[in-house]
């Protein structure tokens, strides 16, 4: 079943599709585009739209993919498949289509699946035939002549004719030189395929030859010699040899494109569909289209099943068109549409017909989220005045027998199987009120899941007489809703304001007229009728204020209240618009404020941070400068005599630091380890034999730093500044744990201080070899007198220099035991390892 021609004719879908042809690419998707046809199954529909959906995801991922160079060659194929052969040009198109279709299956299979499916899923019927494109691109070049590597006779032949035309042209030459008297000119000239000369016909006998041709006064005579019969014969031969080979080439070229002739018309069309959904997200694109939700599951009574926010007519230019917003379904299924002439009512109408089409295509529409429609299985449209003299119809016949015929295609066949009641809306049914609908109270077929059939009629009823054409329409729309279908009516009657404010199931609707310019807005508004403006025209355009109130008092009362009071709603509807609008200014001012204050919030707490940072960090400078001084002082209580007034003294003072310390704010992470890492039954305290890891190496805790979770520990005659994660507890010798011992390796004395502090390596690069001797012989000194086993010297790999030096002065040295190069991984030829005499 598919939508009826004449509703797409009426609605203008044809120029729709015109519009969609213009972005495709090649031949085969025009074609697809200008015969494209709503579908009436759901499922069709939607994976059309999700088609369209991923290519234009994929259109804006990648804007320059395009099918490429493919050509229409279904033909060609099919010629092929039936023995014939293909020219040279044809076989170039099909080689260029395969490798664009080639090209397009690479880059769809490499997307995701998750995303793309369905593409992915055209994409693999592209066919693969890197075989023909090889065959053809090796015998045809790309000015479409088969090249002379086709094939070896070919080549031979073509070198055979080259050399065959040289002898001839050689000879002609030759006899234009010997007779240059006889010759009219002395050129070369062709005639009936076979080499002349053109020689004065006086002269005739002069020269022995062919007569091939005369020119038009017979003064000139186009001879072949004869002393170059036999070569323009040989030449002539070798060209037809040439000619069967190169047919033959063709032939055997297009014997392979019949044998894969199906593979390659299935490919034309799936690039052809590949290329219209390229084509429809590019058209959606410009038109600054939506992807409508179908809507086929049962929805809440007061949800709309067709539902179109700021819809816009594809055809009219986006500069001019005005939004409209459409909804049906729900509390109401016939929109019943009243305004001016030119106000827009069957733009209206048009707008919702051609949407729904484009939709049911597999196109985005113009419009904005949500947009919401069904699939309908029928869409009629009784639109614009079909007169016809010949059938002697007038405007009103023509309007009825459309409708005549709508009627009968709704009730007769699956339509009225499924969906046409018996019951009907009574008076007794309709609700005194006029405005509640019961949905559980009206028939089956109104409920909004099942609403399979759209009509929009215009001017109902129009063309006869005002009462028994207000009748009519009142009976039509009630019929209509018997059946259960939704539609769209537009009318200048009324009485039927009065009726679709009374009818369940009908509401109003009314296109806006400013009386002021004299001009319609264009805009729809549901749930308000339209104004009848012709007094308010009339006295606008200068009709006398007399004539205006005799024509006022000339109508029925009814009339006037119900026009006065259709006039006050508008105005309090203008006005409660207007306040809304400036809700929404005083709204906005205040989400502005809002935002500025926020703004100068972040700015503010941003500073104060930036402050507090600043201070935390001068006051922390001013902790490690009193740490450092009280660890001055120690040491040198240790090894000077200090008055403990004056170490108490220093005390002091790191307090009063410490204390100056602000906290850390909240939200941020201030707190440092403050309890020694427990490494034993109890923690580590100054008087610990503890072994330094990072070195090796044994010695004696002096003192600890609670704070920084440090200590210094004697290791020989140097001390060492090292963290508590480093110092593992060691037993005495002597096996008493709280009496201090020597460290493991000292079992020399030692009878000169130690310098303090002497590191383990001595890093040598940028030194000058120069240098070497002073420098390296005092830091040997130092290390050997602080007890150091062995140390590192660095000196680079380089050219080799420096570490000559460096092993030339470790060789004689008198505290070296031993040297060598480090391992691999500790920096092999660029480090040497020096161990040191023991004392």
């Amino acid at each position: 079943m598919a939508i009826a021609l004449q509703t797409l004719e009426t609605l203008e879908f044809p120029k729709v599709r015109q519009h969609l042809a213009r972005y495709t690419a090649f031949s085969v998707s025009r074609e697809m585009a200008l015969s494209l046809t709503p579908s009436v199954d759901p499922v069709e529909v939607r994976q059309r739209l999700r088609l369209t959906d991923e290519a234009r995801r994929l259109i804006d991922e990648m804007p320059d993919l395009t099918i490429g160079g493919a050509r229409d060659v279904r033909p060609a194929a099919g010629l092929a498949r039936r023995g014939g052969v293909c020219d040279a040009a044809t076989l170039l198109d099909i080689a260029a289509t395969l490798a664009s279709a080639r090209r397009l299956r690479t880059t769809l299979l490499k997307l995701d699946p998750e995303a793309f499916p369905l593409l992915r899923e055209i994409a693999a019927d592209l066919p693969l035939l890197p075989e023909i494109e090889d065959a053809i691109a090796r015998a045809i070049g790309d000015d479409g002549q088969v090249l002379d590597s086709a094939s070896a006779k070919l080549a031979r032949l073509r070198a055979e004719v080259r050399t065959a035309f040289n002898r001839l042209q050689e000879k002609l030459h030759n006899l234009i030189m010997s007779y240059g008297d006889a010759l009219q000119e002395p050129i070369i000239t062709v005639r009936n395929g076979r080499y002349v000369i053109p020689v004065k016909a006086t002269h005739r006998r002069a020269i022995r030859g062919l007569v091939h041709d005369q020119s038009a006064s017979g003064a000139t005579l186009y001879i072949e010699p004869l002393t170059v019969v036999d070569l323009n014969n040989a030449w002539r031969e070798l060209q037809l040899a040439e000619q069967a080979e190169v047919e033959r080439i063709l032939a055997e070229l297009s014997a392979q494109v019949g044998d894969h002739a199906d593979a390659i018309i299935t490919g034309v069309e799936t690039l052809a569909t590949l290329d219209l959904a390229f084509a429809m997200a590019r058209y959606a694109a410009a038109m600054r289209c939506v992807m409508p939700e179908i809507a086929d599951a049962p929805l809440p009574p007061d949800e709309p099943l067709f539902l179109l926010t700021a819809a816009r007519h594809p055809l009219i230019d986006p500069q001019k068109v005005v939004p409209i917003d459409m909804r049906l379904g729900g509390p109401f299924r016939i929109l019943l549409i009243t305004g001016p002439n030119t106000g827009g009512k069957t733009v209206a109408l048009k707008t919702t017909g051609l949407l729904a089409l484009m939709a049911q295509a597999g196109m985005h529409i113009p419009a904005s989220q949500p947009s919401r429609l069904p699939v309908f299985k029928h869409i009629f449209a009784d639109i614009g005045d079909e007169q016809s003299i010949e059938q002697s119809l007038s405007t009103f016949s023509s309007h009825m027998t459309n409708i005549i015929r709508i009627l009968r295609a709704l009730e007769g066949g699956e339509y009225a199987e499924t969906f046409t009641t018996d019951p009907t809306l009574r008076e007794a049914d309709r609700p005194s009120n006029g405005r509640t609908l019961d949905a559980d109270a009206l028939p089956e077929p109104e409920r909004a899941d099942r609403l399979p059939a759209l009509v929009l009629l215009d001017e109902l009823g129009a063309g006869t007489d005002p009462v028994e054409g207000s009748a009519l329409a009142r009976a039509i729309i009630e019929r209509l809703l018997e059946l259960g279908v939704l539609g769209v009516a537009t009318t200048h009657y009324a009485e039927l304001k009065a009726f679709a404010y009374a009818t369940p199931g009908v509401e109003n609707a009314s296109v806006e007229f400013d009386v002021d310019t004299l001009a319609p807005t264009y805009k729809l508004t549901i749930g308000l009728p339209g104004r009848s403006n012709a007094l308010a025209i009339a006295a606008r355009l200068g009709l006398s204020p007399a004539l205006i109130e005799r024509a006022r008092a000339g109508m029925a009362r009814q009339d006037v209240q119900v026009e006065d009071l259709l006039a006050g709603i508008h105005r309090e509807r203008d006005a409660a618009a207007a306040e809304l609008q400036r809700a929404a200014e005083v709204r906005a001012d205040a989400e502005k404020y809002r935002e500025r204050l926020a703004a100068e919030l972040r700015e503010f707490e941003a500073r104060r941070d930036e402050a507090w940072q600043a201070a935390r960090e001068e006051i922390e400078a001013e902790l490690r400068q009193a740490r450092s001084e009280v660890r001055r002082l120690r040491d040198e209580f240790r090894s000077v005599s200090v008055s403990r007034q004056w170490l108490e003294e220093a005390e002091r003072r790191l307090q009063e630091a410490r204390a100056r310390l602000p906290e850390t704010p909240p939200g941020k992470s201030a707190e440092r380890a403050a309890a020694v890492v427990e490494q034993g039954p109890r923690p580590l305290r100054p008087g610990d034999v503890v072994r330094v890891r990072s070195v090796g190496l044994t010695g004696e805790i002096l003192s600890i730093d609670e704070e920084e979770q440090t200590a210094d520990v004697q290791v020989g005659g140097f001390r060492m500044h090292v963290d508590l994660d480093e110092l593992t507890r060691e037993k005495r010798g002597n096996g008493q744990e709280g009496q201090p011992s020597r460290p493991m390796y000292e079992s020399r004395e030692t009878s000169i201080p130690a310098p303090r502090d002497v590191s383990l390596e001595l890093d040598m690069r940028g030194w000058r070899a120069a240098d070497v001797r002073d420098r390296l012989d005092r830091y040997l000194n130092d290390a050997y007198l602080a007890g150091l086993p062995w140390v590192r010297i660095i000196h680079g790999k380089g050219t080799g220099a420096l570490r000559q030096a460096v092993r030339d002065l470790l060789k004689d040295h008198k505290l070296v035991a031993s040297f060598s190069s480090a391992s691999a991984t500790e920096g092999g030829e660029g480090v040497t390892i020096v161990r040191l005499q023991e004392r």
